[in-house]
């Protein structure tokens, strides 16, 4: 493991004290850091103190307008000459010294996979059914899903987040990497092409990262709609292995999880939370038949729809 070099890409906007303790955490890890390459959305929201107490770290500032979620780590990876690279965003925290070589080591150990991605905790903060949503999404198992799996995972085989996800660097290229336009799911996008290739995705159970929201209705609105925009630009992709499958499952088991542990009080505000996820999906996937006006109160990215 000490000969695979490994890059960390982190696209950043206005960040604060916690980004700091991400660049440490990252440079303490038991795998060495090759780089760390920071897309930094506006320049004057970064703290240039950061560059001198990091030398490992390369930043390049962009505006705004610029930013896509596919493309900027698209031309990130462009930058970095390492053989595995680490994509996370910047409220992902490793949760201990051993983040980064549990989320290689599927890539040294199998040759056919392309990536992997780290398991999600909830941090102090999270709510009730957060907390709950964060381990049937992010279960204690580790499993490598292939084509071969498409009959029983579903949509879910074509399941990785560059929250912290790994990527073989040979394999990224031969498959073109990200898409250069995203409003969202880019991970995913190129994950269902790295499965129709042949290879396979890695869930590292034991690479951990804390990172999860307490989502109101209106951002769960707004974050699913971008993420039907995302799969009704894709078609190619998504009209075999629908999500609303895997929602409704959710739906069914966190209802039943309330149930069993008493939380009948949280019931209505869950049932109003998934419908606001399930209306924005359906805005998003018939996004075509919305005036451009209803579309830009929609989204949670309005960049993504200027000329």
């Amino acid at each position: 493991m000490k000969n695979i070099k490994v890059d960390v890409i982190i696209p950043a906007y206005h960040p604060g004290k916690e980004f700091a303790v991400l660049l440490e955490r990252l440079t303490r890890q038991t795998m060495e850091v090759n780089h760390i390459i920071v897309m930094n959305t506006e320049e004057d929201y970064w703290n240039r103190e950061w560059e001198a107490q990091y030398p490992i770290m390369e930043v390049h500032h962009l505006k705004k307008s610029e930013f896509d979620h596919g493309g900027t780590r698209a031309e990130a990876a462009k930058l970095s000459q390492a053989d595995v690279m680490v994509f996370m965003t910047q409220d992902a925290m490793p949760a201990d010294k051993n983040l980064l070589a549990n989320l290689v080591r599927p890539l040294i150990e199998n040759e056919n996979t392309g990536a992997v991605y780290a398991r999600q905790l909830p941090d102090r903060q999270c709510n009730f059914v957060e907390r709950y949503t964060r381990g049937f999404n992010y279960p204690e198992e580790s499993v490598v899903k292939t084509k071969a799996d498409l009959p029983v995972y579903g949509i879910k085989t074509y399941f990785c987040s560059n929250v912290c996800a790994a990527y073989r660097k040979s394999v990224y290229q031969e498959l073109g990497g990200f898409v250069q336009k995203a409003i969202f799911n880019e991970d995913m996008i190129f994950a269902a092409g790295l499965i129709q290739a042949g290879y396979g995705i890695a869930y590292a159970a034991d690479a951990r990262v804390i990172h999860s929201h307490n989502y109101s209705c209106m951002q769960q609105f707004h974050r699913n709609f971008d993420l039907g925009v995302s799969q009704a630009e894709h078609p190619e992709i998504f009209r075999d292995v629908p999500s609303e499958g895997e929602g409704m499952r959710l739906v069914k088991k966190t209802f039943s999880y309330l149930i069993r542990k008493g939380k009948l009080w949280m019931i209505p505000g869950f049932v109003l939370q998934s419908g606001c996820k399930y209306a924005g999906y359906l805005a998003g996937k018939n996004y075509r038949r919305l005036p451009r006006r209803a579309v830009l109160w929609c989204t949670m990215n309005q960049e993504y729809w200027k000329d």
